[in-house]
């Protein structure tokens, strides 16, 4: 997620049964905001609505999620780049103020950071709901502007979220590859999430690296694991939240990884498996 280049002026989300939607910032680095088209996607929802359905266990072989509200915030935005003014708006963090949000990183063949967050975020809404969990993205589509890293944060908080999970891909140098989850560190306001956090961190973590086989990152963390106190989307939050950097669009293997249908799919179940331990 490194690029920082504009930032939404998104009016609040309004919610309503039947969707959720959250967004948040990223750490991202260099990198084009434009980027390609965004690949088909899985049915997407609208901002700030609860979707879900209900579905039994023996229909998915897995314990249901029936009664859990999640939170998905696909980083970024399609439209960030060409509105520099309103996501370069500065907004309140907790400790400080920030860009009201980022463009995204982008792969060397032109694979934008915004369209592979909203692709794998509807894959994997679909696939918890099809488990009875109640899904909310932080927004509606890939060609709008924003939200603000703390109204993606918000949403998590108005719907009493069980977990949130803010979805990125890193910008870093092309050397580095590899995946890794950022943690929030306590700033005070969001003390009550911080314990809740880790132990979502570890579990989206192993089932991530379990799943895709994406190693830990060998350019930043600790076995995968990064703790800050510079994000609005984790500072303002008040449920159990953290971003994940599914690995280095700048770095050859990780990209191509990136760039596939097929492998975002298989990075949508890994971090379904990971709601499933963390919820289950």
């Amino acid at each position: 997620m490194r690029i920082h280049r504009g930032g939404p002026a998104v009016a609040g989300i309004a919610l309503c049964l039947g969707a959720l939607t959250a967004c948040n910032g990223s750490s991202g680095t260099s990198g084009g905001g434009g980027g390609a088209a965004a690949p088909p996607t899985a049915g997407a929802s609208s901002p700030g609505s609860l979707e879900g359905r209900q579905s039994p266990a023996s229909a998915t072989g897995k314990a249901s999620l029936d009664g859990k509200v999640i939170v998905i915030d696909p980083g970024h935005n399609g439209g960030n780049a060409d509105h520099p003014s309103e996501i370069n708006k500065q907004v309140k963090i907790g400790n400080g103020s920030k860009a009201c949000d980022t463009t995204g990183t982008e792969t060397k063949a032109g694979y934008g950071e915004h369209a592979f967050t909203w692709d794998v975020s509807n894959r994997l809404a679909e696939i918890l709901r099809s488990r009875g969990a109640k899904v909310a993205l932080t927004r509606k589509d890939d060609k709008s502007v924003g939200p603000c890293v703390t109204e993606r944060a918000g949403l998590g908080n108005r719907l009493k979220a069980d977990a949130a999970l803010s979805i990125h891909a890193d910008g870093a140098s092309p050397s580095g590859h590899g995946f890794h989850i950022i943690e929030p560190l306590s700033i005070g306001r969001n003390s009550g999430m911080v314990s809740g956090s880790a132990k979502l961190g570890s579990a989206l973590r192993d089932a991530y690296h379990e799943g895709t086989g994406i190693p830990y990152s060998n350019y930043l963390g600790k076995n995968a694991i990064d703790r800050r106190d510079d994000l609005g989307g984790l500072n303002m939050s008040t449920v159990p939240k953290v971003f994940i950097e599914c690995g280095n669009m700048q770095n050859k293997g990780d990209a191509a990884k990136l760039a596939s249908a097929s492998f975002r799919q298989r990075i949508a179940e890994s971090l379904a498996e990971g709601f499933q331990t963390y919820l289950g």
